[in-house]
């Protein structure tokens, strides 16, 4: 081969390596494009479950929440009944004690 065809060839090959490396820079660009968007879809869709899952989570711990303060009425409310009931039961004793003492203190003021 000629000298100046070597020339002309080294000048070949150092344009198609500068193509290919063109070309390479080009794909890792796209490559590097792709990869954040698909992390930016990634972290996306990670917080709208993490949002999701964070309702699911409100909402259980508000239905427990409504069922233990359902629960609490309802213990006060039977207690309360009881409560109720036991001093029903005691006003008629009560009441005669109330007497009682009242005529007592009557008959000892009209005694003396």
């Amino acid at each position: 081969m000629a000298r100046p065809e070597v020339l002309q060839r080294i000048k070949e090959v150092e344009r198609e390596a500068d193509e290919i490396v063109a070309e390479a820079e080009a794909d890792r660009d796209e490559r590097i494009a792709e990869a954040r968007d698909a992390a930016d879809r990634i972290r996306e869709q990670a917080r709208e479950e993490a949002q999701s899952l964070k309702q699911t989570r409100l909402e259980e711990a508000r239905e427990e929440i409504e069922a233990e303060r359902e629960s609490i009425l309802a213990e006060g409310e039977t207690r309360r009944e009881a409560l109720v009931s036991a001093a029903e039961e005691r006003k008629e004793g009560a009441i005669e004690y109330a007497v009682e003492r009242f005529t007592e203190a009557v008959n000892e003021q009209s005694q003396t």
